[in-house]
């Protein structure tokens, strides 16, 4: 669908070569270890390939979260990048000059809310006086909200450790959080680590939804560059529609993370196609944004569809 839907917006002619200026372009991707599918074609070296022909180079920025991608790109040192949910929109809310500029299926089940094995906390309701660890303005942030809400409480009723992944990870292990909201892979590899159980996953929660976005100057002036990154992502996805195993076992390679961590990463969100965002997708994107203006944790009501980028 998403090269069909590429073809009639910008012609057959953006598969022959094309001038973009007489300047060289530079392409900065921010990624992170849940952009599986950029994570593949950084390794194959795909876009190099395909983008040299046009004049374009193409540079790669390791981020362990979403917030820190869009910073980034509204400072101009990067040109697009893969996020959750939340740093979009508390990106519009600051407002940043960036544009939504495709999707991933959604995927409510990579990610979850973990609580130490032993742990008196049962139910979501027992998160109450309790210290939740999670990355400010991420998915997992939205996660904690929407579980909340779920139990029937404020999010006044937590007290909020705002740390990175990494430095989430480690307070939980030493007992420093009570609770430890987080995506995968990160966690995929604690739970392959043990001493962790799941209190709730993000189905019934949150739909989890993967953005491509773009600095919107950028998307502007390039759009067949971005043609270029869809038609790549898109045709890789079928090499990560694979055998599980082997495909675990490539990526492992790729990063050094361990392979079975990319087995349950992908046994729970197999599917990593990209397409144009759509309207249903919006308007979960709009409940979020809502969400968090409505707890003032944004500093104003934004409209979503405002910064979804038209080819």
């Amino acid at each position: 669908m998403a090269i069909s839907l590429l073809k009639k917006t910008l012609g057959l002619a953006w598969l022959a070569a094309v001038s973009l200026s007489a300047q060289a372009l530079e392409l900065n991707v921010g990624y992170q270890k849940s952009a599986i599918n950029l994570v593949s074609l950084k390794a194959q070296g795909t876009l190099e390939k395909q983008l040299a022909p046009l004049g374009v180079t193409v540079k790669w920025y390791e981020f362990q979260a979403g917030p820190p991608i869009l910073e980034a790109m509204n400072a101009g040192s990067v040109s697009i990048g893969m996020t959750g949910d939340s740093p979009p929109v508390f990106a519009q809310a600051a407002g940043a000059n960036i544009v939504y500029i495709g999707q991933e299926p959604s995927k409510p089940e990579s990610s979850a809310i973990l609580v130490p094995a032993g742990s008196a906390i049962k139910k979501l309701a027992d998160l109450k006086g309790r210290r939740v660890a999670f990355t400010k303005g991420s998915s997992a942030h939205y996660l904690t909200v929407a579980a909340l809400k779920k139990a029937g409480l404020q999010y006044s009723d937590i007290t909020p450790v705002y740390l990175t992944p990494s430095e989430a990870r480690a307070a939980f292990e030493r007992g420093s959080v009570d609770a430890w909201s987080i995506w995968d892979p990160y966690y995929a590899a604690a739970t392959r680590a043990g001493g962790v159980r799941v209190l709730s996953s993000g189905k019934g929660l949150s739909a989890n939804n993967t953005f491509y976005l773009a600095a919107r100057d950028f998307a502007q002036a390039n759009p067949k560059v971005i043609a270029i990154v869809f038609k790549a992502l898109t045709d890789n996805n079928k090499q990560l529609r694979g055998d599980v195993q082997q495909v675990a076992k490539t990526l492992s390679g790729y990063t050094g993370l361990e392979a079975e961590t990319y087995a349950a990463m992908l046994s729970r969100h197999p599917d990593y196609s990209v397409s144009y965002v759509n309207a249903k997708t919006i308007q979960q994107q709009q409940q979020v944004a809502d969400t968090f203006h409505a707890l003032g944790l944004i500093p104003k009501a934004i409209k979503v569809q405002d910064s979804v980028w038209k080819p």
